[in-house]
C-alpha cells in the first residue's frame, strides 16, 4: 500500500513522542540526566507584511503579528545501568518554523528516532487582485474596475509539515539493519498563472488583437498546493574482516490532491493601457482550459554496493543499481478531456540501471592511484501517442533516453612532508538516443545525439606546517560531440554534415542549446590558510573560470566567466574578546547575441561583507554582527548588424533593460546574563535594512499588472527591527 501520511496523522504522532519521552523519563527519574534546559521568550518585531517580505520569507513572520513567543527545550540523559542514551530536543515551538527530534538508543544494540517539522516560504511580493476562490481548482477572475491596487492584498505562502522515523539495528556485530520512513505534507498556494499571445500555431482561433478586441492576455492564476511526498529506505548491511557489502531499498511516492487548475475568464478584460476591452474570438476558451498540475508519480530503486580490502594498501569498490520511475495518473480523472482514443494515462516509465567500479591502491609510500568507472543507462518506455496538436497537425509526445559512461583515474604524488600533487583525467561520454520522429521540436534549430567531454586536472597541496597551508588547481575541460542533427517535425532529422553548407547546413539564424555545444572550460582556484600569530587566523580562496562556446553561428551563447574572491579571519584581542569577519566579491558574465536582434553582456556582480565580536562586560556576555550584501545585474545591450528598424527605435527609446538591484544591511545584537548557576536571561535585537528594485516584477515603485488589474510588487525599501528577550533554566 502506498504510505501516506496526512496533517493530523503528524499532529497525533508528535503528541506520541512527547508521551513517550516523559515514559522514558519516568522510567530513568532515579538517574540524574546528564544535561536538560528548557527556554522561554518573547518577541516584538515592528513593521508590517509588506516590510517583512524579505526578513519574513523563510522564518515565519511575515505576518502582520507584532507579537510571537519563544519556547524550545533540551532534554539529554543517559541510564547507565542498562548503557541507553536519551535524546529530546524542541526549538521554536510556539513559531510556525518548529522542530522536534528524539532519539533513544542502546549502544551497539539498536537505535530509534523521530523527527517532526515545519516550515514555511512566503512569497515576497505582495499580490492585489479582486481574484475569487484563490488557492482552490476554480479560481473566478474578477476584473478591478477601480484600477491597480483596488482589489484585496493576497498571501501566497506554502507550509511543509514533515514527519521521519527510523529504526536500526545490530543482529550481529557484522550484521545490521537501518529503516528510515520520511513523509511531508505541503499546504498553501504559490505564484503562477497563464498568459497567451494570438495567433499562435496551437491555436488557430485566437485571431490578432484589434482596436476594440484584445488577442492575448496573461491572467494570475495561483497553484493550489495540497500534497504529499512519503520515502522509504531500508538497508541491510555486512562487515567482516576485509569485506563490506550493503544491499538497500529506496522507495519515493508523490501524491497531489489538486490535479488540474480551471479559471473561470470574464469576456472583457484589461488592454496594456488599463481600458477594459472584450476578446477576441477563441481567446476566452483558450484562457479557460485546464492546467495540468504536478501529476501523482513514485520510484523504487534497489541496490548492491561493496568494498574489499585485498591489502592495506588496495582496495576496491563497486554498486549496482536498478530503479523504475513511473507516471499513471488517469486523464480523466484530472478533468482533460481530450486525450488521443483508447489512452486513458500517460503510461509513463523509465528504468534505470547503474554500474560503478573503482580501486585505490598505494603501490609505493609516495604514491597514490586511483580509477572509477560509472556507467549509466535510463531506458525512456512511456508510450508514443498523438497528444499535441500544431495547427492542423498532430505530434506524438517524446521519448528521452540517455546512455551515460564516466571514466576518471587519478595519481598522486607526496613530494616531502609538507608538499603533495595530483593529477587527473576524466571522460564522460552521453548518448541521447535516437529522435522520435513523430514528435515536434520549437525553438531549437539542431540537435545532437552524442557529446564527449574530457577534462585534465592538477592540484599542488602544502599541508599545515607551522603556520600556512594551502592548494591551487587548475583544469580544462573539452566538449565535442556527433554530428548536428537539423529535427523535421513528425518526419524525424537529417545529420547535417556540413554546417556551412548553403544547400543542407544551417541558417545564420540558427539556434543551439548551449548543453550540446562544443566547449572549452578553464578552471584555476586557490586556497590559502595562514595563521600568522596565534591571535590571528587567516583563510583566503581565489577562484576564476570561463567556458567558450563553439557554434556553426555567431548567435546564441558564445562566452561565460565567473570569479570568485574571499577572505575569511578571526582575531582574539584578549582571552574574552575576540572578533572575525569575511569578505567575499563574486563576478558571472556571459556574452550572447541573438539574430536580428540583441547583443548582450550580462554582468552579475555580489559582494558579501561582514564583521562580528564577542565577549564579555561585567560579567555579561555580548556579541553581534553587521553584514552588508550589495548584488547587482547589469544588461549591456547593443543592436546585431541584421536588426530590423523597429529594434532600434526600441533600444533608441527605452535606453534597454535597466538593471537588477539587491542591497541588504542587518545587524543582529545579543547579550547573555547568568542568574545563578542554573538560569539565565538573554536578550537579542535584530535590525534589517533591504532594497530591492527588480524589473522583472515591477519598477521604480510600479508594480506588474495582470489584464484583470491584478498587480505585483515588492517594496523598494524594507526596514525591519526585532527584539527578542528569552529565559533559560537548566539541570546537570
Amino acid at each position: 500500500m502506498t504510505p501516506h501520511v496526512h496533517t493530523s496523522g503528524l499532529r497525533l504522532t508528535l503528541v506520541s513522542m512527547a508521551v513517550l519521552a516523559a515514559c522514558f523519563a519516568a522510567r530513568a527519574q532515579d538517574i540524574k540526566p546528564l544535561e536538560a534546559s528548557v527556554t522561554i521568550g518573547l518577541g516584538l518585531i515592528d513593521g508590517d507584511s509588506r516590510d517583512r517580505a524579505q526578513f519574513g520569507q523563510y522564518n515565519g513572520l511575515r505576518n502582520d503579528r507584532n507579537a510571537f513567543g519563544l519556547l524550545g527545550f533540551d532534554y539529554d540523559r543517559h541510564l547507565a545501568e542498562s548503557d541507553q542514551w536519551l535524546r529530546l530536543i524542541g526549538t521554536n515551538l510556539l513559531g510556525d518554523t518548529r522542530e522536534l527530534s528524539l532519539v533513544w538508543q542502546r549502544f551497539g544494540q539498536w537505535r530509534i528516532s523521530a523527527d517532526f517539522g515545519q516550515s514555511v516560504r512566503a512569497d515576497p511580493y505582495t499580490v492585489n487582485t479582486g481574484l475569487l476562490g484563490a488557492g482552490t481548482t476554480t479560481p473566478q477572475l474578477v476584473a478591478l474596475t477601480g484600477g491597480a491596487g483596488s482589489g484585496a492584498d493576497l498571501d501566497l505562502k506554502v507550509k511543509r509539515t514533515g514527519l521521519g522515523l527510523g529504526l536500526s539495528t545490530w543482529f550481529t556485530p557484522d550484521l545490521q539493519i537501518e529503516v528510515n520512513l520520511k513523509s511531508e505534507d505541503k499546504k498553501g498556494m504559490r505564484l503562477f498563472g497563464v498568459g497567451i499571445n494570438c495567433p499562435s500555431p496551437s491555436a488557430p482561433g485566437c485571431r490578432f488583437p484589434t482596436g476594440a478586441a484584445l488577442g492575448w492576455a496573461t491572467l494570475l492564476l495561483p497553484e493550489p498546493i495540497d500534497s504529499n511526498h512519503s520515502q522509504v529506505e531500508a538497508r541491510l548491511s555486512y562487515s567482516k574482516d576485509q569485506l563490506h557489502l550493503s544491499a538497500g531499498y529506496y522507495g519515493s511516492f508523490y501524491r497531489n490532491t489538486h490535479a488540474s487548475l480551471t479559471a473561470a475568464v470574464p469576456g472583457s478584460l484589461n488592454n496594456v493601457f488599463g481600458t477594459p476591452l472584450p476578446l477576441n474570438t477563441g481567446l476566452q476558451a483558450l484562457l479557460g482550459q485546464a492546467v495540468a498540475l504536478s501529476p501523482d508519480n513514485q520510484a523504487h530503486q534497489v541496490d548492491v554496493s561493496g568494498q574489499y580490502d585485498f591489502s592495506r594498501t588496495t582496495r576496491a569498490t563497486f554498486k549496482l543499481a536498478y530503479s523504475t520511475a513511473t507516471q499513471t495518473q488517469d486523464f480523466a480523472g484530472a478533468g482533460f478531456t481530450s486525450a488521443p482514443v483508447g489512452v486513458a494515462n500517460l503510461g509513463g516509465e523509465v528504468d534505470t540501471t547503474m554500474v560503478r567500479v573503482g580501486i585505490t591502491s598505494r603501490p609505493m609510500p609516495k604514491l597514490s592511484l586511483a580509477a572509477d568507472l560509472r556507467y549509466e543507462d535510463k531506458n525512456d518506455k512511456t508510450p508514443i501517442a498523438l497528444y499535441n496538436l500544431v495547427g492542423t497537425t498532430t505530434y506524438t509526445n517524446r521519448r528521452l533516453p540517455q546512455r551515460k559512461v564516466l571514466g576518471k583515474v587519478q595519481a598522486g604524488w607526496q613530494f616531502s612532508s609538507d608538499y603533495r600533487g595530483s593529477l587527473s583525467a576524466e571522460a564522460e561520454s552521453i548518448d541521447r538516443g535516437v529522435f522520435t520522429a513523430t514528435s515536434a521540436v520549437s525553438g531549437l534549430s539542431a540537435l545532437r545525439q552524442d557529446t564527449d567531454e574530457t577534462t585534465l586536472r592538477g592540484e599542488l597541496r602544502r599541508r599545515l606546517s607551522e603556520d600556512v597551508s594551502g592548494a591551487i588547481s587548475l583544469s580544462r575541460s573539452s566538449r565535442d560531440g556527433s554530428n548536428w542533427l537539423r529535427p523535421n517535425s513528425g518526419v524525424g532529422v537529417t545529420e547535417v554534415s556540413d554546417v556551412a553548407d548553403p544547400a543542407s547546413g544551417l541558417t545564420l539564424g540558427s539556434v543551439f542549446m548551449p548543453t550540446l555545444a562544443d566547449r572549452t572550460r578553464d578552471k584555476a582556484r586557490l586556497f590559502v590558510d595562514w595563521q600568522p600569530s596565534e591571535e590571528l587566523a587567516l583563510q583566503f580562496s581565489a577562484e576564476e573560470g570561463k567556458d567558450r562556446f563553439d557554434v556553426p553561428t555567431a548567435y546564441g551563447l558564445q562566452r561565460t566567466r565567473m570569479s570568485q574572491l574571499s577572505v575569511d579571519w578571526s582575531y582574539a584581542l584578549t582571552d574574552t574578546w575576540k572578533l572575525n569577519g569575511y569578505l567575499s566579491r563574486s563576478v558571472q558574465t556571459l556574452n550572447q547575441a541573438r539574430y536580428q536582434g540583441a547583443v548582450m553582456a550580462f554582468d552579475n556582480t555580489s559582494a558579501n561583507v561582514g564583521v562580528g565580536f564577542a565577549g564579555k562586560v561585567s560579567g555579561v556576555e555580548v556579541g553581534g554582527s553587521l553584514s552588508y550584501v550589495d548584488d547587482k545585474s547589469v544588461y549591456a545591450q547593443t543592436l546585431d548588424v541584421t536588426a530590423d528598424a523597429y529594434s532600434a527605435a526600441s533600444l533608441a527609446a527605452s535606453g534597454g533593460l535597466p538593471d537588477i538591484l539587491f542591497r541588504q544591511t542587518a545587524i543582529k545584537l545579543f547579550g547573555r546574563h547568568v542568574l545563578d548557576k542554573q538560569a539565565s536571561i538573554r536578550v537579542d535585537l535584530v535590525h534589517q535594512r533591504s532594497r530591492v528594485n527588480d524589473w522583472t516584477w515591477g519598477y521604480n515603485g510600479v508594480p506588474f499588472t495582470y489584464s484583470d488589474g491584478s498587480t505585483l510588487l515588492q517594496n523598494p525599501v524594507q526596514k525591519v527591527s526585532v527584539i527578542g528577550v528569552s529565559y533559560t533554566y537548566q539541570w546537570k
